[in-house]
């Protein structure tokens, strides 16, 4: 089986940058006026939330291990999990269905350090992962569900990679955009996912001066949905302020 990183749709420089500066809540927010409500992997945590993730999905399934499914189990010629490692690619973000099952690992830290060093944006998980602290310490944006020190196999087999999957309930196809801050993860559908990028920017400018204003005291009234009055002191803010 081989497989290689998938680019449906190419994100713009500029694009790329504004995904890396607005956060999720705005993503879901954009995405929701497209009319996506299902696109945020609920009750996944960072473990680098001081590490902004942006990159296309390159997906990993798993269905549940039987011992007769074994055989291949660290033979890095033939088993999925070792052969997606090796087929990742920079700006890939590893995303695996482990089925929310957290009864063992579904990825370890040698792999983690893989998948980082042949330039991948980040990995997620809606199971479990070893070895937490190393990947503490990767330059690697990764989410999960739970840590466990059990090995893969106990409870993983990996059958596919580079396929549409479901990843903590919300469905992933390779190459969508994947973004992730300090609260979590959002999947982005490739083909909506410029022009998500620029309005999610030109939301968080508005609500950047929303939010100074009710800091200052003002009532959310007129500024929260903002009247008229207040686009014309926003855009008059955004002037001075060169955003």
């Amino acid at each position: 089986m081989t497989a290689k990183s998938i680019r449906t749709h190419e994100l713009s420089a500029n694009a790329k940058v504004k995904l890396h500066s607005v956060s999720t809540a705005t993503l879901t927010s954009q995405l929701l006026k497209q009319g996506l409500r299902n696109t945020f992997l609920a009750g996944l945590y960072p473990l680098r939330p001081d590490l902004r993730m942006v990159g296309y999905a390159f997906t990993l399934r798993y269905i549940p291990a039987r011992e007769d499914l074994a055989d291949e189990l660290y033979d890095n010629a033939k088993n999925v999990q070792r052969l997606a490692v090796e087929a990742i690619g920079p700006e890939d973000v590893l995303i695996i269905d482990a089925r929310g099952d957290v009864s063992a690992a579904s990825f370890g830290h040698i792999l983690g350090t893989r998948i980082s060093q042949r330039g991948a944006a980040g990995f997620v998980s809606d199971g479990a992962l070893r070895d937490t602290p190393g990947f503490r310490r990767l330059a690697l944006p990764s989410y999960i569900r739970a840590a466990h020190a059990t090995t893969s196999f106990v409870t993983h087999h990996p059958v596919d990679m580079q396929v549409p999957i479901g990843c903590a309930g919300v469905a992933v196809t390779p190459g969508d955009v994947i973004a992730g801050d300090g609260e979590g993860v959002v999947v982005i559908p490739a083909q909506v996912a410029e022009e998500i990028a620029h309005h999610a920017y030109e939301q968080e400018r508005r609500e950047e001066f929303f939010q100074e204003r009710v800091a200052d005291g003002a009532s959310i009234v007129g500024i929260y949905p903002p009247n008229d009055e207040a686009l014309t002191a926003f855009e008059h803010w955004r002037q001075e302020r060169g955003v």
